[in-house]
């Protein structure tokens, strides 16, 4: 699929996706959602990806959905869901690669929620999030009524939901909802030192990590702790388990290649 409004590279074992249609704040439509998907999917099947950075090009992460074609003839706000939104999301969640998304920007709706789904979210100081759906009549979708309130609490979620203010990335980093502010002009090369940094780790037991927190939002602990013992049965089978091994035995530093 050629792409025209998502930048895609591969460098270093990163990929990036950057959306790219900054003069609509990277709002989404339904071409940019779909180039999104196919971008996920090219990084989970390239054995050559081993970290993701996801970001937004101008001077937005993303406004969310793109309204115009959300009230265009003919457009179903549930097919919106299931065809582009929720896609994205399921494929970042469930990517056995670690993502670190890079907020450069106002990050609103559906585009605060996606930035929530990723593994590592970093965000410039100046960056903003906002529920912005009660705005418009309409609830979180995009995975915000699971993920925030689990990020925050109920009354924490509840309140930006129904009240939106705007969470400053200084705000967001203090409550949890993401992983770090930053300098606006560090943005980038912290997050890509960061993705850079994943892609040279245990690629294997960050994916199995990464199920493991996913299987935890819906269980109880005896459960959970046969899901541990399932898990690190085959992250002991990998090959980074016997390189980091020796490498400690040795003391030399190891050399992972993500099996």
């Amino acid at each position: 699929m050629p792409y025209t409004k998502i930048l895609f590279t591969i460098v270093d074992g990163v990929a990036t996706l950057s959306l790219n249609r900054p003069d609509k704040l990277n709002s989404f439509d339904r071409e940019m959602s779909l180039e999104v998907i196919d971008a996920l999917d090219k990084a989970k099947n390239d054995t050559s990806v081993r970290a993701l950075l996801f970001t937004g090009e101008g001077r937005a992460f993303s406004a969310g959905q793109d309204l115009a074609e959300a009230i265009a003839p003919g457009s179903q706000i549930e097919e919106i869901l299931t065809k582009q939104y929720n896609p994205i999301v399921r494929r970042i969640r469930n990517l056995p690669k670690p993502v670190v998304c890079a907020v450069n920007g106002v990050a609103a709706g559906a585009g605060a929620n996606i930035a929530y789904a990723c593994d590592l979210t970093l965000a410039a100081e100046s960056a903003n999030f906002i529920q912005s759906f009660i705005h418009i009549g309409l609830i979180p979708d995009s995975g915000g009524t699971y993920t925030l309130p689990r990020l925050v609490g109920m009354q924490c979620a509840f309140g930006q939901m129904i009240l939106a203010p705007k969470v400053s990335a200084k705000e967001a980093e203090a409550q949890g909802m993401i992983w770090k502010a930053v300098p606006d002009a560090e943005l980038m090369n912290e997050a890509t030192a960061l993705a850079k940094k994943l892609a040279t780790m245990p690629t294997k037991a960050i994916a199995l990590t990464k199920e493991a927190l996913n299987r935890a939002q819906n269980t109880s602990l005896d459960t959970q702790l046969d899901h541990e013992n399932e898990l690190q049965t085959l992250a002991g089978r990998s090959h980074d388990y016997n390189e980091g091994v020796q490498a400690f035995l040795e003391k030399r530093k190891p050399v992972y290649t993500g099996e």
